[in-house]
Formats: structure tokens, sequence, C-alpha cells
């Protein structure tokens, strides 16, 4: 059953019922032990008899057995021979989720289908408790510490209220090879938090008169491949990640990843590619979506988007060591990114694309971080009205998001932010507008390093100060 639980974990673990005597109980168990095991041998041989078709993602499969640390059942929910829903808990984590799956009829009863989707914290289960905020510090120094000699964490992070930093620090290498420690100065990759920079640059323009949320692409990019899509998609589908403009990566990014050097290079490459679904009739996360906004941003200031996003949101809020040069240039404090391969870290250097996009890549530190939360926060470089219609939620079923942020509320305490994550890359910003505090997490490791560290303390901090 659990075999396609490679699938993107954050899920599992708690104190286990006993399972349902049928074929997908007995199934459940089966792999629950292989996996929990971290044994590779042992998740092998499960493999090959119930689920052969995944033996040679295995060292996916293990990967994400050492990000979880495996699964506790909580509860059955529904059992009937063939299939069964049960609630189950991460172990190296907070996160719960609902496993469904079903097997054949036939012995051996392999595993047709597998699914995780996380869920809240089911009645009963045992609530994570609020701290103070000195213990809530400690806590979290401690946890990072311990992230870090289990070899999942590496990176730099920071709690700050009302621009007083609360805790910071750094952990791990930013280079193996030379055993050159992370630092606060260290600059991480920024994966997809690079949208945050996007959006505040689209609205700073329309705030400018110079662009509409309901201007259609055509308007001004009038010689663009597809004019179905470029008539219909409106710069508020881009923003909301409503416009069914679909994502960059493939087979076309692969054999195209150095030389495509420019924003135009890529709506060269996917122009005349047709919509994906009727724009604003869902939501779906858009990479490609994003990489039009920063076209559009050029088109429209007649600067590049890098010249523009220095100018007018990197300068402004103090930030200098953000940026997205191109990865053949010397960044001399930029973090090396590291990615597991076959249950060993390893450069991500050939996954790179040959520059950061509007849609992510860029890289950045802890501090300009904070940086930019607290310049958003006091409007130097978005407007108050602009600020609170990026950051509450927009689009149809969009899952939290605004446009270029994602939104939230956690027991009433309203949050703003991003994070980002690719092999070798991942970061959390979260902001809470009421309390003044502002959370940044970078790592130079696979995903969910910082995200993992990230919520552990947003699960723990208090939610309200005295």
């Amino acid at each position: 059953m659990r075999h396609l639980i490679l699938l993107l974990g954050l899920v599992l673990a708690a104190a286990p019922p006993p399972p349902p005597d049928t074929p997908a109980g007995q199934t459940l168990t089966r792999w629950l032990g292989a996996f929990n095991s971290g044994d590779k041998a042992k998740l092998k041989a499960f493999l090959e008899t119930y689920n052969p078709g995944r033996v040679n993602q295995i060292d996916d499969t293990m990967e994400f057995r050492e990000q979880t640390g495996g699964f506790d059942v909580i509860k059955f929910e529904s059992s009937a021979p063939l299939e069964l829903a049960a609630i189950v808990k991460e172990r190296q984590g907070d996160n719960f989720a609902r496993l469904t799956m079903k097997v054949e009829e036939q012995a051996p009863h392999r595993v047709l289908a597998l699914g995780l989707r996380v869920v809240p914290p089911p009645d009963g289960a045992a609530a994570v408790k609020r701290l103070e905020p000195a213990e809530a510090i400690e806590a979290w120094k401690a946890e990072i510490q311990k992230q870090t000699q289990a070899d999942r964490f590496a990176g730099a992070y920071l709690w700050a209220r009302n621009g007083k930093v609360l805790v910071s620090g750094a952990t791990g290498l930013a280079d193996r090879d030379k055993k050159t420690p992370n630092t606060l100065d260290t600059q991480f990759r920024l994966g997809s938090m690079n949208k945050m920079f996007t959006a505040v640059a689209t609205l700073q323009l329309i705030d400018k008169g110079k662009l509409s949320l309901d201007d259609p692409l055509i308007k001004h990019l009038p010689d663009y491949a597809n004019k179905d899509l470029a008539s219909k998609v409106t710069v508020r589908h881009l923003l909301s990640h409503t416009g069914g403009t679909g994502d960059i990566f493939g087979p076309d990014y692969d054999k195209n990843r150095l030389t495509l050097r420019a924003l135009s290079d890529y709506v060269k490459l996917y122009g005349a590619r047709p919509l994906k679904f009727e724009p604003g009739a869902r939501w779906e996360y858009s990479n490609y979506g994003f990489l039009l906004l920063g076209y559009l941003v050029e088109k429209v200031s007649g600067q590049s988007y890098y010249d523009y996003v220095r100018a007018n949101i990197f300068r402004p809020a103090g930030m200098t060591s953000t940026d997205s040069l191109p990865e053949e240039e010397k960044v001399a404090k930029r973090a090396t990114g590291y990615m597991k391969e076959k249950g060993a870290w390893a450069p991500n250097t050939d996954t790179l694309p040959w520059r950061g996009t509007s849609a992510g890549g860029g890289y950045s530190t802890v501090g300009d971080l904070l940086k930019f939360a607290q310049a958003l926060s006091a409007h130097k470089i978005l407007s108050a009205h602009w600020l609170e219609e990026a950051t509450k939620e927009q689009g149809k079923g969009g899952p939290g998001y605004g446009f270029g942020f994602g939104t939230g509320d956690e027991g009433g305490a309203k949050f703003f932010g991003h994070s980002g994550g690719a092999p070798g890359m991942n970061g959390m910003l979260r902001v809470y507008p009421e309390t003044g505090v502002v959370i940044a997490v970078l790592s130079n490791l696979d995903p969910p390093a910082a995200g993992r560290a990230a919520e552990w303390l947003f699960n723990r901090m208090p939610l309200r100060f005295q």
C-alpha cells in the first residue's frame, strides 16, 4: 500500500491502534515495518513483492524515510477488505495526514493506489505546547542543532519581533569540500521565494498606473505567440495562479536549461503553448505565470527585471545581499546547494538554471529577508492598500494564496510570506503583521530542511505577546 508514499511527504506518526485483519490492513502492517525500519534491504524486499514498479525509486523512498523518520497510525477512519483510510503522523515532525490505500484482490495483494493529504490534528491528538518567548528561543536552537547533527539541516535562521532580533544563527557547511561554515552572511538560493519580489514589482507598477490588475497580456505583449492566451489571461490571473499558464519544468526546460538566459528566452520557448484551463476557472501553481509577470515588468518599466527589482525593492529596503546574478559569476558568500543522490549529499550544480528568474532562483540572507519584511510593513516598497490586497486570499480555491504571497491564519494570528524549494535549496519567510513577528529560515539542503525547522517554531511560539 504505502509504496506511493514517496510522493511528497510531511505526514505520519502517532501511537498505532491494531490494524484491520484484512488484505489492506496486512499490507499496511508489512509496509510500515519495512519503511519505518530504515533498512534499505527490508524496504527493497517489500517493494519487490508488493510494488515492483517502485523498486527503481528506492533511493527516493529512503530519502523520504529520512525526512519523515517514519510513520505511525493514529486511527483508522474506514476499512474494507481491499481498501482503508487512516490518520497518520510523521515521527520527525508535527504533521498529520490522511492515508488512503487500495490493494489487489489476489494474493499477495499488491498495492494499487496510495494517497497522502495533510490534515489538521485529529480530535484527541496531543496538542503541541505553546512556549513562552525565552523558552521557545532555547528550544528552537536546540531543535536546529539536533537537525544539524542528524545532517538534516544546514543553513541560517532568524526570529524577530518589531525589528528586534530575538534569536538568529547559522549551522552546517556552506561548502562541504572546503569545510566553509554557514554564517548569517551566507547567501542561500531562494527558489520560489523570489515570487514575492516579482509580485511587489508588479503591484508597484499598478500603483503607478502603468498596469492594471485586469489588463490582458496582449495589451502589453501584442506580439505574444498565443493570441488566445494573451487575450484571456490578465495580470490578476498571473498574480493569483489562476491563469492556466502551466509550468516551465520538464523535458523542454531540461534540454534548454543553460541557453535560457533572459526572460524573453522562456517566452520564446513556451509562448505558443496552449492554456491548461480557462483563466479564472481554478487555482494551479504556475512558475510560467510568474515568469510572464517578470517579462511584463520589463516591457512596462523599460528596464530589465533584475535592474528594476534592485532599484525599486532591494535598494529601498536596504537589502545589500540579495540578487540573481548568473551562476557562472562568482558570488563569494553564496552557498553551494546539496541534494541527496543515492543516499549521499551531492552538489546541485547540474540542476541550476543559468540565472534565477522572476519565478524563482535568486539568493539572499535571513537578515535581508527581515529587511524586506520590515520595508513591506513600513510601506516603503508597497502601499498599505496593495500590501493588504497581496496578503489576503485571492482567486478560486487558492490554498491560502494572495498575489505572490502565501496567506493564513493560525489560532487567530494572521500571517503572510512564501516558501521556496528545489534540489539543494529550501527557504521560508513568514510575517505576522499584528504582532510584528518575522521568521526566516534558509537552507542549502533539499526540502523540507528549512520548512521543517520553521514549522517547528510556528507550532510552538506564542501567538500573542504581553
